[in-house]
């Protein structure tokens, strides 16, 4: 048992920490992933001549150039996507001071819990051969596992008040650009880093206990199968053309475009498409939500509260505001849950 744990700790989870959290974690700001999305959107506007770019009120407009269509400048141009850059560049100098222990942390406490309550249970390791349609399920296995993890997280923050501040800072941003998917607070993403290494933690303990440690997950082009579908959709979900997939393919895969309309603040949109990866937990759970072909979706928090979340200071000191309006009974209460928030002492019962 004992060799076994350190085998698993030592040879596997010190390897393939590193490498599933460096190969596996979402890249889409990386080269290969941006002209992926480069490329498609090249040929989203010559198959719809040039229709299926959204503005920056979320409103589909026809392009009169291919570099209008790609590069909008009242996108672009756009103080939301200022303030993205901001945002992505504090949250990147703060993650050295946290992100390192907290993911190696939960993940190896997750493994050997798993290790060790596999053993308690069943015993020595079966020790089954490898071969790639185990290292295919591996891959599966954890891409449903971290789709889970990040639907109880995001359901949760989009459910609780509390978490929900912390969230808003996502969901201020007026327009989507490649960079908004790290438009974050500095508080949020230990949260979804800690699920993120507690789902490799999970299933890298099961798989370990399999086969005894020598397993590692499935790669396509040297790239892990979750990176580049996770990848792949994450770049292209948070860009302003709308790209559709069928509609029997979406029941199963968010499309880019399904993360367009949970960004939207219509009451329609509200708490849709909360999962990363597949819609089988929106489906399961009944926030499933599946856009009409150029359907607008307005982003950000709505006219109620958006002045209070535009610049950087403010999206940086939202949370504290809030909490703080949370805990001296200041909190403006509406059925809507983008327009909670701390901006005046009235309460209102008004939707938009």
């Amino acid at each position: 048992r004992d060799c076994l744990l350190s085998r698993g700790l030592g040879d596997v989870y010190k390897r393939q920490a590193l490498l599933l959290i460096q190969n596996n974690l979402p890249r889409d700001l990386t080269w290969p992933f941006l002209l992926t999305t480069l490329v498609l959107g090249i040929a989203l506007w010559a198959l719809r001549d040039g229709r299926g770019a959204k503005d920056a009120t979320g409103k589909e407009q026809p392009a009169a150039t291919l570099v209008h269509f790609l590069l909008p400048y009242d996108i672009y141009s756009h103080v939301s996507a200022r303030v993205d850059v901001s945002l992505y560049v504090f949250e990147r100098i703060l993650r050295p001071l946290w992100a390192g222990a907290l993911i190696l942390a939960v993940g190896v406490s997750a493994e050997t819990a798993t290790i060790s309550s596999l053993q308690g249970a069943l015993g020595e390791s079966p020790s089954l051969e490898v071969n790639y349609a185990w290292m295919m399920l591996y891959s599966f296995v954890t891409l449903l596992l971290y789709d889970f993890i990040f639907y109880v997280i995001h359901y949760t923050e989009h459910k609780v008040p509390a978490l929900w501040v912390i969230h808003k800072v996502h969901h201020s941003a007026e327009v989507l650009t490649p960079l908004t998917r790290y438009r974050e607070h500095v508080l949020e993403g230990p949260i979804y880093a800690a699920g993120s290494a507690l789902a490799y933690g999970l299933t890298g303990g099961v798989f370990a206990w399999i086969f005894n440690g020598g397993i590692t997950q499935a790669t396509l082009f040297n790239i892990g199968l979750f990176s580049l579908i996770f990848g792949f959709n994450g770049s292209f979900r948070h860009y302003h053309v709308a790209f559709h997939y069928p509609k029997w393919l979406s029941q199963w895969l968010h499309s880019p475009v399904m993360h367009h309309t949970h960004h939207s603040y219509l009451e329609k949109h509200w708490d849709t498409n909360l999962a990363a990866v597949t819609s089988i937990w929106d489906r399961l759970f009944g926030t499933l939500y599946i856009p009409e072909k150029d359907e607008p979706t307005p982003w950000g928090l709505g006219p109620q509260t958006q002045d209070d979340y535009r610049s950087f200071w403010q999206n940086t000191t939202g949370p504290f505001r809030d909490w703080y309006a949370m805990v001296s009974g200041n909190t403006i209460k509406t059925a809507n849950p983008l327009a909670g928030g701390a901006s005046s002492g009235q309460s209102t019962d008004s939707t938009d």
